[in-house]
Protein backbone atom coordinates (compact mmCIF):
# COMPACT_ATOMS: atom_id res chain seq x y z
CA UNK A 1 0.00 0.00 0.00
CA UNK A 2 1.14 3.81 -1.15
CA UNK A 3 2.24 5.95 1.58
CA UNK A 4 -0.59 8.24 0.92
CA UNK A 5 -3.07 5.35 -0.17
CA UNK A 6 -5.12 5.75 -3.45
CA UNK A 7 -9.25 5.14 -3.57
CA UNK A 8 -9.07 1.63 -4.73
CA UNK A 9 -6.50 0.56 -1.88
CA UNK A 10 -8.90 1.97 0.32
CA UNK A 11 -11.19 0.51 -0.66
CA UNK A 12 -9.67 -2.80 -0.91
CA UNK A 13 -7.94 -2.78 2.47
CA UNK A 14 -11.42 -1.82 4.20
CA UNK A 15 -13.15 -4.69 2.31
CA UNK A 16 -10.22 -7.42 3.39
CA UNK A 17 -10.42 -5.77 7.08
CA UNK A 18 -14.36 -6.67 6.74
CA UNK A 19 -13.66 -10.04 5.70
CA UNK A 20 -11.51 -11.59 7.96
CA UNK A 21 -14.08 -9.47 10.37
CA UNK A 22 -17.16 -11.25 9.64
CA UNK A 23 -15.53 -14.78 8.56
CA UNK A 24 -12.68 -15.22 9.82
CA UNK A 25 -9.98 -14.94 7.47
CA UNK A 26 -8.57 -14.50 4.17
CA UNK A 27 -7.23 -17.77 2.58
CA UNK A 28 -8.80 -20.77 1.38
CA UNK A 29 -7.86 -23.22 3.79
CA UNK A 30 -9.44 -26.18 2.27
CA UNK A 31 -7.49 -29.23 1.99
CA UNK A 32 -7.15 -31.33 -1.36
CA UNK A 33 -9.41 -34.77 -1.05
CA UNK A 34 -7.47 -37.07 -1.00
CA UNK A 35 -8.04 -41.14 -0.04
CA UNK A 36 -6.04 -43.38 2.55
CA UNK A 37 -4.37 -45.97 0.38
CA UNK A 38 -1.55 -47.65 3.45
CA UNK A 39 -1.04 -47.05 7.41
CA UNK A 40 1.41 -48.48 10.05
CA UNK A 41 3.78 -47.25 12.75
CA UNK A 42 3.77 -43.19 12.43
CA UNK A 43 2.99 -44.02 8.54
CA UNK A 44 -0.04 -43.15 6.45
CA UNK A 45 -0.18 -42.76 2.76
CA UNK A 46 -2.64 -40.98 0.90
CA UNK A 47 -3.82 -40.81 -2.90
CA UNK A 48 -4.81 -37.03 -3.75
CA UNK A 49 -8.02 -37.27 -5.73
CA UNK A 50 -8.08 -36.45 -9.57
CA UNK A 51 -9.16 -33.20 -10.54
CA UNK A 52 -12.65 -32.93 -12.13
CA UNK A 53 -12.78 -33.63 -15.52
CA UNK A 54 -8.75 -34.14 -15.21
CA UNK A 55 -7.79 -37.39 -16.66
CA UNK A 56 -4.73 -38.85 -14.20
CA UNK A 57 -2.05 -40.40 -16.25
CA UNK A 58 1.71 -40.66 -16.03
CA UNK A 59 4.21 -41.57 -13.57
CA UNK A 60 2.70 -40.28 -9.49
CA UNK A 61 4.87 -38.03 -7.53
CA UNK A 62 5.27 -39.33 -3.56
CA UNK A 63 5.69 -35.89 -1.31
CA UNK A 64 7.78 -36.64 1.82
CA UNK A 65 7.22 -34.87 4.65
CA UNK A 66 9.85 -34.08 6.94
CA UNK A 67 9.61 -34.95 10.96
CA UNK A 68 8.11 -31.82 13.29
CA UNK A 69 6.15 -30.21 9.93
CA UNK A 70 2.65 -31.25 9.36
CA UNK A 71 1.69 -32.42 5.97
CA UNK A 72 0.26 -28.47 5.04
CA UNK A 73 3.67 -27.85 3.53
CA UNK A 74 2.70 -29.77 0.28
CA UNK A 75 -0.94 -28.14 0.80
CA UNK A 76 -0.56 -24.80 2.24
CA UNK A 77 -3.72 -23.01 1.02
CA UNK A 78 -5.91 -23.26 -2.25
CA UNK A 79 -4.25 -21.42 -4.89
CA UNK A 80 -0.90 -21.84 -2.94
CA UNK A 81 -0.82 -25.63 -3.17
CA UNK A 82 1.84 -27.64 -4.85
CA UNK A 83 -0.57 -30.31 -4.10
CA UNK A 84 -2.88 -28.62 -6.10
CA UNK A 85 -0.49 -27.32 -9.09
CA UNK A 86 -0.12 -31.39 -9.37
CA UNK A 87 -3.26 -32.52 -9.67
CA UNK A 88 -4.64 -30.00 -11.43
CA UNK A 89 -1.99 -31.20 -14.37
CA UNK A 90 -3.29 -34.88 -14.20
CA UNK A 91 -0.19 -35.96 -12.24
CA UNK A 92 -0.79 -39.07 -9.51
CA UNK A 93 -0.21 -37.57 -6.68
CA UNK A 94 0.68 -39.22 -2.75
CA UNK A 95 1.73 -38.09 0.50
CA UNK A 96 3.26 -39.58 2.98
CA UNK A 97 3.04 -38.30 6.94
CA UNK A 98 3.25 -39.43 9.92
CA UNK A 99 0.41 -38.72 12.05
CA UNK A 100 0.72 -37.12 15.96
CA UNK A 101 4.22 -38.27 18.08
CA UNK A 102 3.48 -39.42 21.39
CA UNK A 103 5.49 -40.21 24.46
CA UNK A 104 5.10 -43.95 23.41
CA UNK A 105 6.87 -43.60 20.12
CA UNK A 106 9.86 -42.38 21.98
CA UNK A 107 12.25 -45.27 21.18
CA UNK A 108 11.86 -45.30 17.28
CA UNK A 109 15.22 -44.04 15.70
CA UNK A 110 15.83 -42.70 12.11
CA UNK A 111 16.20 -46.47 11.37
CA UNK A 112 11.92 -45.78 11.45
CA UNK A 113 11.59 -44.14 8.57
CA UNK A 114 14.46 -44.49 6.53
CA UNK A 115 14.35 -48.08 6.47
CA UNK A 116 10.50 -48.82 6.96
CA UNK A 117 8.09 -45.48 6.46
CA UNK A 118 10.01 -44.31 3.07
CA UNK A 119 10.79 -47.71 1.21
CA UNK A 120 7.15 -48.89 2.04
CA UNK A 121 5.55 -45.38 0.70
CA UNK A 122 7.41 -45.56 -2.21
CA UNK A 123 6.59 -49.60 -3.24
CA UNK A 124 2.92 -48.74 -2.23
CA UNK A 125 2.84 -45.59 -4.26
CA UNK A 126 4.37 -47.40 -7.49
CA UNK A 127 1.78 -50.82 -6.98
CA UNK A 128 -1.40 -47.98 -6.38
CA UNK A 129 -0.60 -46.14 -9.75
CA UNK A 130 -0.06 -49.49 -11.82
CA UNK A 131 3.66 -50.40 -11.09
CA UNK A 132 4.98 -47.02 -12.33
CA UNK A 133 8.52 -45.85 -11.06
CA UNK A 134 7.88 -43.04 -8.36
CA UNK A 135 9.38 -39.30 -8.80
CA UNK A 136 10.33 -38.75 -4.78
CA UNK A 137 9.65 -35.32 -3.34
CA UNK A 138 11.13 -34.45 -0.28
CA UNK A 139 11.19 -31.34 1.89
CA UNK A 140 13.41 -30.31 4.50
CA UNK A 141 14.42 -33.79 6.79
CA UNK A 142 11.79 -35.47 4.29
CA UNK A 143 14.87 -35.02 1.34
CA UNK A 144 17.71 -36.14 3.78
CA UNK A 145 14.90 -39.26 4.64
CA UNK A 146 14.31 -39.83 0.53
CA UNK A 147 18.21 -39.60 0.06
CA UNK A 148 18.99 -42.08 2.59
CA UNK A 149 16.45 -44.41 1.92
CA UNK A 150 17.34 -44.88 -1.65
CA UNK A 151 20.73 -44.89 -1.32
CA UNK A 152 20.65 -47.81 1.52
CA UNK A 153 17.79 -50.26 -0.70
CA UNK A 154 19.02 -49.27 -4.69
CA UNK A 155 16.26 -51.38 -5.88
CA UNK A 156 13.30 -49.18 -4.87
CA UNK A 157 11.16 -48.29 -7.78
CA UNK A 158 12.42 -44.54 -8.00
CA UNK A 159 12.07 -42.57 -11.18
CA UNK A 160 13.50 -39.10 -9.58
CA UNK A 161 14.41 -37.53 -6.52
CA UNK A 162 14.26 -34.44 -5.62
CA UNK A 163 15.28 -32.51 -2.54
CA UNK A 164 13.86 -29.25 -1.31
CA UNK A 165 16.01 -27.43 1.33
CA UNK A 166 18.03 -30.37 3.10
CA UNK A 167 20.72 -28.89 4.63
CA UNK A 168 23.77 -31.65 4.59
CA UNK A 169 26.73 -29.02 5.75
CA UNK A 170 25.32 -28.01 8.79
CA UNK A 171 28.23 -26.35 9.90
CA UNK A 172 26.56 -23.21 6.44
CA UNK A 173 23.79 -23.30 8.85
CA UNK A 174 24.30 -19.44 10.60
CA UNK A 175 21.52 -20.67 13.22
CA UNK A 176 23.74 -23.33 14.36
CA UNK A 177 27.19 -22.84 13.53
CA UNK A 178 27.83 -20.73 16.30
CA UNK A 179 26.74 -22.89 18.64
CA UNK A 180 28.19 -25.94 17.57
CA UNK A 181 31.62 -25.40 20.12
CA UNK A 182 29.39 -25.56 22.77
CA UNK A 183 27.56 -28.30 22.03
CA UNK A 184 30.78 -30.50 21.45
CA UNK A 185 32.12 -29.19 24.92
CA UNK A 186 29.25 -30.79 26.48
CA UNK A 187 30.16 -33.82 24.94
CA UNK A 188 26.56 -35.07 25.23
CA UNK A 189 25.81 -34.62 29.39
CA UNK A 190 24.29 -31.43 28.28
CA UNK A 191 20.37 -29.82 29.46
CA UNK A 192 19.54 -30.51 25.87
CA UNK A 193 20.22 -34.28 26.05
CA UNK A 194 18.68 -34.24 29.58
CA UNK A 195 15.51 -32.54 28.36
CA UNK A 196 14.87 -35.06 25.30
CA UNK A 197 15.46 -37.55 27.48
CA UNK A 198 13.54 -36.67 29.85
CA UNK A 199 10.28 -35.56 27.97
CA UNK A 200 10.48 -38.49 25.37
CA UNK A 201 11.60 -36.05 22.49
CA UNK A 202 11.05 -32.73 21.56
CA UNK A 203 7.79 -31.44 22.15
CA UNK A 204 5.43 -29.51 20.06
CA UNK A 205 5.67 -25.86 21.76
CA UNK A 206 9.88 -26.41 21.18
CA UNK A 207 9.43 -26.95 17.82
CA UNK A 208 7.12 -23.75 16.95
CA UNK A 209 9.36 -21.66 18.65
CA UNK A 210 12.12 -22.66 17.14
CA UNK A 211 10.89 -22.57 13.49
CA UNK A 212 9.45 -19.03 14.57
CA UNK A 213 12.86 -17.90 15.95
CA UNK A 214 14.54 -18.90 12.27
CA UNK A 215 12.21 -16.58 10.76
CA UNK A 216 12.80 -13.87 13.83
CA UNK A 217 13.24 -10.85 12.03
CA UNK A 218 9.69 -11.80 9.97
CA UNK A 219 8.28 -12.17 13.27
CA UNK A 220 9.15 -8.80 14.86
CA UNK A 221 8.13 -6.94 11.46
CA UNK A 222 4.97 -8.82 10.54
CA UNK A 223 2.27 -5.88 12.33
CA UNK A 224 3.75 -3.49 9.92
CA UNK A 225 4.36 -5.54 7.41
CA UNK A 226 0.41 -6.17 7.43
CA UNK A 227 -0.87 -2.92 7.90
CA UNK A 228 1.35 -1.92 5.06
CA UNK A 229 -0.61 -5.05 2.77
CA UNK A 230 -3.82 -4.24 3.97
CA UNK A 231 -4.67 -3.87 0.31
CA UNK A 232 -3.20 -7.08 -0.91
CA UNK A 233 -5.72 -9.97 -0.71
CA UNK A 234 -3.37 -12.89 -1.28
CA UNK A 235 -0.34 -11.54 0.91
CA UNK A 236 -2.34 -11.46 3.62
CA UNK A 237 -4.47 -14.74 2.85
CA UNK A 238 -0.40 -16.27 2.78
CA UNK A 239 0.08 -14.89 6.29
CA UNK A 240 -2.76 -16.94 7.59
CA UNK A 241 -1.93 -20.24 5.66
CA UNK A 242 1.27 -19.95 7.07
CA UNK A 243 0.36 -18.95 10.90
CA UNK A 244 -2.21 -22.10 10.11
CA UNK A 245 0.99 -24.74 9.16
CA UNK A 246 3.40 -23.27 12.27
CA UNK A 247 0.28 -23.59 14.62
CA UNK A 248 0.04 -27.31 13.63
CA UNK A 249 3.87 -28.37 14.38
CA UNK A 250 4.32 -32.00 15.23
CA UNK A 251 6.88 -33.10 18.54
CA UNK A 252 9.70 -35.72 17.34
CA UNK A 253 10.41 -38.83 19.01
CA UNK A 254 13.00 -39.43 21.13
CA UNK A 255 15.67 -41.08 19.97
CA UNK A 256 15.53 -39.63 16.32
CA UNK A 257 15.34 -36.49 17.98
CA UNK A 258 18.34 -37.56 19.86
CA UNK A 259 20.28 -39.10 16.71
CA UNK A 260 19.96 -35.80 14.68
CA UNK A 261 21.10 -33.72 17.31
CA UNK A 262 24.29 -35.52 17.96
CA UNK A 263 24.80 -36.88 14.58
CA UNK A 264 23.59 -33.59 12.46
CA UNK A 265 23.63 -30.56 14.35
CA UNK A 266 26.98 -31.43 16.81
CA UNK A 267 28.48 -34.26 14.54
CA UNK A 268 27.76 -32.77 10.91
CA UNK A 269 27.91 -36.22 9.91
CA UNK A 270 26.70 -36.72 6.28
CA UNK A 271 29.07 -33.77 5.20
CA UNK A 272 31.35 -36.64 4.09
CA UNK A 273 28.84 -38.39 2.12
CA UNK A 274 28.06 -41.44 4.76
CA UNK A 275 26.99 -42.08 8.04
CA UNK A 276 26.58 -45.09 10.00
CA UNK A 277 22.68 -45.92 11.15
CA UNK A 278 22.02 -49.15 12.39
CA UNK A 279 24.41 -52.08 11.48
CA UNK A 280 25.23 -50.58 8.46
CA UNK A 281 26.82 -47.56 6.03
CA UNK A 282 25.02 -45.89 4.37
CA UNK A 283 26.72 -43.23 1.53
CA UNK A 284 24.94 -41.21 -1.26
CA UNK A 285 26.62 -42.29 -3.43
CA UNK A 286 25.11 -45.08 -3.95
CA UNK A 287 22.16 -43.63 -5.28
CA UNK A 288 21.49 -44.11 -8.90
CA UNK A 289 18.48 -42.02 -9.58
CA UNK A 290 18.95 -38.43 -11.15
CA UNK A 291 18.45 -35.74 -8.16
CA UNK A 292 17.21 -32.55 -8.46
CA UNK A 293 18.36 -30.45 -5.53
CA UNK A 294 16.42 -27.00 -4.29
CA UNK A 295 18.26 -24.03 -2.73
CA UNK A 296 16.63 -21.02 -0.96
CA UNK A 297 17.61 -17.65 -1.76
CA UNK A 298 16.67 -16.51 1.69
CA UNK A 299 16.64 -19.53 3.78
CA UNK A 300 17.68 -18.86 7.27
CA UNK A 301 16.83 -22.83 7.98
CA UNK A 302 19.15 -24.52 5.03
CA UNK A 303 21.22 -21.59 3.26
CA UNK A 304 21.88 -22.61 -0.48
CA UNK A 305 25.61 -23.60 0.08
CA UNK A 306 24.78 -26.16 2.89
CA UNK A 307 22.00 -27.78 0.44
CA UNK A 308 24.59 -27.32 -2.42
CA UNK A 309 26.83 -29.59 -0.60
CA UNK A 310 25.33 -32.66 -1.12
CA UNK A 311 26.00 -32.21 -5.04
CA UNK A 312 29.72 -33.50 -5.30
CA UNK A 313 28.22 -36.72 -3.06
CA UNK A 314 25.84 -37.88 -5.39
CA UNK A 315 28.55 -39.31 -7.92
CA UNK A 316 26.70 -42.78 -8.37
CA UNK A 317 23.38 -40.39 -9.66
CA UNK A 318 22.53 -40.63 -13.50
CA UNK A 319 22.29 -36.71 -13.31
CA UNK A 320 22.64 -34.06 -11.11
CA UNK A 321 20.70 -30.58 -10.98
CA UNK A 322 21.07 -27.73 -8.56
CA UNK A 323 18.88 -24.80 -8.73
CA UNK A 324 18.61 -21.22 -6.26
CA UNK A 325 14.69 -20.67 -5.94
CA UNK A 326 13.37 -17.59 -4.22
CA UNK A 327 12.01 -17.95 -0.84
CA UNK A 328 12.98 -18.79 2.48
CA UNK A 329 12.57 -22.36 4.00
CA UNK A 330 8.92 -22.36 3.34
CA UNK A 331 8.60 -19.78 1.00
CA UNK A 332 10.68 -21.98 -2.00
CA UNK A 333 8.51 -24.81 -1.57
CA UNK A 334 4.81 -23.20 -1.45
CA UNK A 335 5.24 -19.40 -1.61
CA UNK A 336 3.92 -16.87 -3.74
CA UNK A 337 6.84 -17.09 -6.16
CA UNK A 338 7.00 -20.35 -5.57
CA UNK A 339 4.51 -20.83 -8.33
CA UNK A 340 6.67 -19.64 -11.08
CA UNK A 341 10.23 -21.00 -9.90
CA UNK A 342 10.55 -24.05 -7.53
CA UNK A 343 6.85 -25.56 -9.33
CA UNK A 344 7.98 -24.64 -12.58
CA UNK A 345 11.64 -26.34 -11.92
CA UNK A 346 9.89 -29.46 -11.03
CA UNK A 347 7.41 -29.76 -14.05
CA UNK A 348 10.19 -30.19 -16.04
CA UNK A 349 12.17 -32.30 -14.41
CA UNK A 350 9.49 -34.92 -13.55
CA UNK A 351 8.71 -34.44 -17.56
CA UNK A 352 12.50 -35.26 -18.45
CA UNK A 353 12.89 -38.24 -16.21
CA UNK A 354 9.33 -39.64 -16.56
CA UNK A 355 8.29 -42.65 -18.97
CA UNK A 356 8.06 -42.22 -22.83
CA UNK A 357 4.74 -42.77 -23.28
CA UNK A 358 3.13 -40.96 -20.07
CA UNK A 359 2.34 -37.48 -21.94
CA UNK A 360 1.10 -36.08 -18.84
CA UNK A 361 0.05 -31.99 -20.26
CA UNK A 362 1.83 -29.86 -17.81
CA UNK A 363 1.72 -26.14 -18.23
CA UNK A 364 5.92 -26.74 -18.75
CA UNK A 365 5.46 -29.70 -21.26
CA UNK A 366 3.12 -28.16 -23.55
CA UNK A 367 5.56 -24.91 -23.69
CA UNK A 368 8.20 -27.52 -24.20
CA UNK A 369 6.68 -29.09 -26.88
CA UNK A 370 5.34 -25.99 -28.45
CA UNK A 371 9.18 -25.03 -28.70
CA UNK A 372 10.33 -28.82 -30.07
CA UNK A 373 7.24 -28.43 -32.82
CA UNK A 374 8.34 -24.61 -33.74
CA UNK A 375 12.27 -26.24 -33.82
CA UNK A 376 10.96 -29.11 -36.40
CA UNK A 377 9.11 -26.53 -38.70
CA UNK A 378 11.90 -24.41 -38.92
CA UNK A 379 14.15 -27.21 -39.60
CA UNK A 380 12.36 -28.69 -42.29
CA UNK A 381 12.39 -25.33 -43.52
CA UNK A 382 15.75 -24.72 -43.62
CA UNK A 383 16.24 -28.27 -45.13
CA UNK A 384 13.95 -27.12 -48.14
CA UNK A 385 15.39 -23.94 -48.87
CA UNK A 386 18.84 -26.08 -48.72
CA UNK A 387 17.51 -28.28 -51.47
CA UNK A 388 16.01 -25.58 -53.78
CA UNK A 389 19.43 -23.87 -53.61
CA UNK A 390 22.64 -26.35 -53.79
CA UNK A 391 24.78 -24.00 -55.40
CA UNK A 392 25.05 -22.13 -52.38
CA UNK A 393 26.35 -25.46 -50.93
CA UNK A 394 29.50 -25.58 -52.98
CA UNK A 395 30.28 -21.26 -52.55
CA UNK A 396 33.73 -21.65 -51.30
CA UNK A 397 33.35 -18.91 -49.05
CA UNK A 398 31.26 -21.24 -46.38
CA UNK A 399 34.43 -23.44 -45.98
CA UNK A 400 36.28 -20.41 -44.02
CA UNK A 401 34.88 -21.72 -40.77
CA UNK A 402 35.96 -25.18 -40.78
CA UNK A 403 39.14 -23.91 -41.66
CA UNK A 404 39.50 -22.25 -38.82
CA UNK A 405 38.30 -24.91 -36.91
CA UNK A 406 40.91 -27.26 -38.00
CA UNK A 407 43.44 -24.62 -36.13
CA UNK A 408 42.13 -25.25 -32.83
CA UNK A 409 39.45 -22.03 -32.64
CA UNK A 410 36.06 -23.04 -31.33
CA UNK A 411 33.09 -22.85 -33.25
CA UNK A 412 31.19 -19.79 -31.53
CA UNK A 413 28.24 -22.22 -30.75
CA UNK A 414 30.53 -24.54 -28.71
CA UNK A 415 32.17 -21.59 -27.13
CA UNK A 416 31.75 -22.24 -22.70
CA UNK A 417 29.47 -19.80 -21.43
CA UNK A 418 31.14 -16.85 -19.76
CA UNK A 419 30.87 -17.34 -15.86
CA UNK A 420 28.85 -15.05 -13.70
CA UNK A 421 30.35 -13.20 -11.50
CA UNK A 422 27.35 -14.20 -8.43
CA UNK A 423 26.71 -18.10 -9.57
CA UNK A 424 24.44 -18.22 -6.63
CA UNK A 425 22.37 -15.24 -6.95
CA UNK A 426 19.09 -15.53 -8.32
CA UNK A 427 18.67 -14.93 -12.07
CA UNK A 428 21.85 -16.21 -12.74
CA UNK A 429 20.29 -18.08 -15.80
CA UNK A 430 18.83 -15.63 -18.10
CA UNK A 431 17.20 -17.87 -20.46
CA UNK A 432 14.70 -18.59 -17.29
CA UNK A 433 11.81 -16.05 -16.30
CA UNK A 434 12.69 -17.09 -12.90
CA UNK A 435 15.97 -17.07 -10.45
CA UNK A 436 18.20 -20.28 -10.93
CA UNK A 437 21.77 -20.94 -10.05
CA UNK A 438 21.87 -24.09 -12.18
CA UNK A 439 23.14 -27.43 -13.06
CA UNK A 440 25.76 -25.28 -14.99
CA UNK A 441 27.21 -23.34 -12.08
CA UNK A 442 28.03 -26.68 -10.75
CA UNK A 443 31.43 -27.36 -12.57
CA UNK A 444 32.83 -23.50 -11.30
Amino acid sequence: MDLIPKPDQVVSAASNVAHKVLYGGLADLRPMPRTLIDEGTLREVYHYRPAAKVKEQGDPVLLVTPLAAPALCYDLRRGCSLVEHLVAAGRPTYLVEYGQVSFRDRGLGMEHWVDEVVPTAIREVSAHAGNRPVHVVGWSLGGIFAMLAAADTPDLPIASLTVVGSPVDVKQVPLVAPLRPLLNFTDGRGGITRTYQVLGGAPKPLVRWAFQMSSFQKLVTKPVAVATHLDDTDFLAQLEAVDRFTDNMIAYPGRTFGQLYHRFVKGNALVTGSMELGDRTISLADIKAPVLVFGGATDGIAPAPSVKAVVPLLTGARDVRFEIVPGGHLGMLTGRRARTSTWQVLDEWVAQWSSDAEGVPTPTAKKAARRSGAEKTASKKSAATKKAAPAKKAAPKKAAPKAASAKGATPARKRPAKKSASAEAIGSNPSRRYGSGGSRALSR
